[in-house]
């Protein structure tokens, strides 16, 4: 890991942040970990891959009131809600929700390519007339970038999703707003990078943190594991680089994923990997250590609602730099989670 520059400043304030994507769950582990989420970001794009997903405005507003309910009354945390695309989604039905405020944007993921995407889009072909709607309506389209094909390696399918949908999506439909969202690959930022100012990206912390060795070090880690998994060496710093370089195409969303313990730990252990209680402080120590503390602000507040078309916050964070111990798990109600950086030393804190 990287160090700090010696000339760092001991706080830093910045507007208040947001999360670009999140899951959130239902039920019970909604009341475990929303506040978490709730704590450090005003607002947060909400993934609708529960079970059954969301796909249509009615869940989609009665999930928003869900989470509202969870939360304190004094939080003034607002929940960005999403449509999950399947083969069958009505244009109608998307525009109707876009323009009475309930959907933000709408969410791609290829059938089977992640924790409940099993109702998922099984070729893209099916959903263009969604797409093109979209695109006249100007909502955005959040793409989880992986191919699924049996005979492409889980460690190529990104790169395999930019060269056969990404590409392709984006020729025909220049005007498309598009969030390739938690990318892991050095192609990945190349193909933001070359990208049109429609084109976005949001990325993880422990994609900034881990590359695919965290998940084999002294056996298998489970808590390592998410989807798309983290990739070698080079893309880690790949996305380093996108991050800290100030371009407003890249902005956080944690994908913060939260599984219980169990199963995690298990014979067919979970994606997924539980960041929110300490997502800003994760970000804080990339940014530190790439010398660009400069540049968190825009990638954490300023970037995302810019690409939305939203109002910045008008609060602000500070964060201070103290050394805090990420605790080895976290009790939440009935549940047991293990956070990410479980035992390790982060270098920031937020203060207050």
């Amino acid at each position: 890991m990287n160090q700090a520059p010696n000339d760092s400043p001991d706080t830093i304030t910045i507007r208040q942040p947001d999360d670009w994507h999140v899951h959130l769950r239902d039920g019970d582990m909604l009341q475990a970990v929303a506040a978490f989420t709730a704590r450090q970001f005003a607002r947060a794009i909400v993934m609708p891959n529960l079970s059954p997903p969301v796909t249509d405005t009615a869940s989609a507003a009665a999930y928003r009131d869900r989470i509202l309910e969870v939360l304190e009354p004094e939080s003034r945390f607002t929940p960005l809600m999403t449509c999950y695309l399947t083969d069958t989604a009505d244009a109608d039905e998307m525009a109707k929700g876009f323009e009475s405020g309930v959907f933000t944007a709408a969410k791609l993921y290829p059938a089977n390519a992640t924790t409940n995407s099993a109702h998922g889009v099984t070729d893209i072909a099916n959903i263009m007339p969604v797409l093109e709607r979209m695109q006249e309506l100007g909502m955005p389209l959040l793409v989880h970038g992986e191919v699924t094909s049996s005979d492409v390696d889980i460690f190529d399918r990104e790169a395999a999703f930019i060269d056969q949908v990404l590409i392709k999506l984006v020729d025909r439909l220049p005007e498309l707003k598009v969030v390739f969202e938690h990318i892991t690959t050095a192609d990945a930022a190349a193909f933001v990078d070359g990208a049109g100012p429609n084109i976005a990206a949001t990325i993880t912390p422990q994609h900034l943190h881990i590359n695919r060795n965290a998940m084999f070090q002294g056996g298998l880690r489970p808590h390592a594991y998410c989807l798309p998994v983290a990739k070698r060496e080079r893309h880690r710093l790949a996305l380093r680089k996108a991050a800290t370089s100030g371009s407003a195409k890249y902005f956080l969303g944690t994908d913060s994923a939260p599984h219980e313990m169990h199963a995690k730990e298990s014979a067919c252990g979970c994606a997924g990997i539980f960041n929110a209680p300490f997502a800003l402080e994760s970000y804080a120590s990339v940014f530190d250590e790439e010398g660009a503390l400069d540049k968190l602000e825009g990638f954490a507040s300023v970037n995302g609602p810019n690409f939305y078309g939203l109002p910045l916050n008008e609060g602000t964070v500070t964060l201070e730099r103290v050394n805090i111990i990420v605790p080895d798990q976290i009790e939440a109600g009935a549940a047991k989670l293990v956070p990410f950086h479980a035992g390790e030393e982060l270098g920031w804190r937020i203060a207050g």
